[in-house]
């Protein structure tokens, strides 16, 4: 995958994360603005965007086998996406449809061992 590819996916996934905390804050918290814990969400996942080093070959972060974010900071996007993500039809269709595609052809892609894994992990939450 080429630089400005990359970059473009990058920058795809932040514009996503974004819209699902916004949407998360207002239903949740109440505010049109984002409050300063949802601020403060959104500058650590667009740093631990920034820093990705698995860019190329990930689709999402809960597909990634290394975790950078803190148990904390984890904890708290699972509660955005789990929120947000069935939303998110209704407010960005096209989006919330490119998500579930990309999560079905990502698990299609992965072994059977990495399959339990993330099977696991959603049978969790």
């Amino acid at each position: 995958m080429n630089r400005q590819k990359i970059e473009s996916k990058r920058e795809r996934e932040k514009k996503t994360v974004v819209m699902m905390i916004r949407l998360y804050c207002r239903k949740k918290h109440g505010s049109k603005e984002l409050c300063p814990e949802c601020e403060a969400l959104v500058r650590y996942a667009m740093v631990r965007s920034d820093k990705c080093p698995f860019m190329e070959t990930k689709t999402f972060c809960s597909n990634c086998r290394v975790h950078c974010y803190t148990p904390e900071m984890r904890e708290k996007i699972r509660a955005v996406m789990r929120f947000s993500g069935p939303r998110m039809i209704f407010s960005h269709p096209v989006m919330a449809v490119r998500h579930v595609m990309e999560s079905r052809l990502e698990r299609n892609r992965t072994s059977p061992k990495e399959k339990k894994r993330l099977e696991k992990e959603d049978n969790e939450n």
